[in-house]
């Protein structure tokens, strides 16, 4: 599988020499978006509740995407935001030396979204960034990953009444991850929020740390 981003803590680490998980259900650490495709580029079909469990058929080789089954809907979730329980913990399913053992799956292009995300328009090279405290590592410590309070209504109301140009990068939008300095942040007028349209959603992000505080749905 490839390669993760996000190191395991010591706990996780301990695990490796652990029996393996081949279970044919995940967790997701928070609320996910389930895509029509593998790729932030894809429509969103649906959005996994955190902590909500999904039939896994299995993850494209060589990507973090994963092939997935929510509430009878199928679809495509970002495989790092996703838990397999290994002896009672929870770790990301396509980690570095991950333990759990997944299937292998492709995905057949139809022709239909089906844009290579370099091609999708204000598309950018590069990748969210997990935040201070790791999403999935705040997870599997048993920390809420993201949460934060809602933002008050007008300030949600005037981010979705002032689009701006919408920009794709790899990985997912979930809360907690850290927008890359190339992305350009919009101020949200008396307000210490700062937004942008990222990978299909409006998201309302802390201007210092440039950290996704809130997804506008």
């Amino acid at each position: 599988m490839h390669t993760s981003k996000i190191a395991l803590t010591a706990s996780a680490l301990a695990l490796l020499a652990a029996p393996v998980w081949a279970g044919a259900q995940a967790q997701a650490v928070t609320d996910l978006n389930l895509r029509a495709g593998p790729g932030p580029q894809y429509d969103i079909v649906g959005v996994i509740a955190a902590e909500g469990a999904v039939d896994l058929e299995g993850c494209i080789e060589e990507s973090n995407w994963c092939k997935v089954s929510y509430e009878g809907a199928d679809g495509w979730a970002y495989g790092e935001y996703l838990t397999g329980n290994v002896t009672q913990e929870y770790i990301p399913v396509v980690a570095k030396e991950s333990p759990v053992q997944i299937n292998t799956v492709t995905y057949e292009k139809t022709g239909e979204n089906d844009a290579e995300l370099g091609a999708v328009g204000g598309a950018i090279t590069g990748g969210l960034i997990a935040g201070p405290a790791g999403v999935v590592a705040g997870a599997i410590a048993g920390a809420a990953a993201g949460e934060v309070a809602v933002p008050d209504e007008e300030v949600v109301t005037y981010v979705r009444s002032h689009a701006t140009e919408p920009v794709y990068v790899q990985g997912e939008v979930v809360t907690g991850v850290m927008i890359p300095e190339e992305v350009e942040l919009t101020p949200v007028p008396e307000s210490d929020y700062r937004y942008v349209y990222l990978n299909g959603l409006p998201v309302l992000v802390e201007a210092d740390s440039r950290t996704v505080i809130h997804v506008v749905r």
